[in-house]
């Protein structure tokens, strides 16, 4: 039986969206406003999603304390209230969300063990949401 928790955290970065790969034309055509050189900020709510089956001592999936410590330290050190472009994840890379949403789940995988890690998902504004999984 596999079942499935989830927690919500919360943390505020800024970004530019811009890639040397294009113009300084196509780069604004391409990101619009999110490619203003001073860069632009998002409260991201950030959701983990483990799975994984039940501890029959402890009836869960993963300790709740042990999905926090995991994620303060892996995710919330790292970028809350830090410019993602500056991070070495994002030298090679376009800071989209997308991009954030993978980078998580890479860093996070190997932290929930033997909990697997499902889902990452980032809610960037009211009306923009990103998604990644494996599966």
């Amino acid at each position: 039986m596999k079942a499935y928790f989830t927690r919500a955290y919360t943390i505020s970065a800024s970004h530019r969206l811009h890639t040397g790969a294009l113009s300084a034309e196509k780069n604004l055509t391409v990101f619009g406003k999110c490619n203003n050189p001073h860069g632009h900020g998002h409260n991201y709510r950030i959701e983990v999603t483990v799975g994984g089956e039940i501890d029959p001592a402890t009836g869960m999936v993963i300790n709740m304390a042990t999905l926090d410590a995991a994620v303060s330290k892996t995710v919330i050190a790292r970028f809350d209230h830090m410019n993602l472009n500056l991070d070495p994840l994002f030298a090679e890379k376009v800071s989209t969300t997308e991009n954030l949403c993978i980078a998580i789940f890479n860093l996070l995988r190997t932290a929930l063990k033997p909990a697997i890690l499902e889902k990452i998902r980032i809610e960037e504004t009211e009306n923009n949401f990103f998604e990644y999984s494996e599966s």
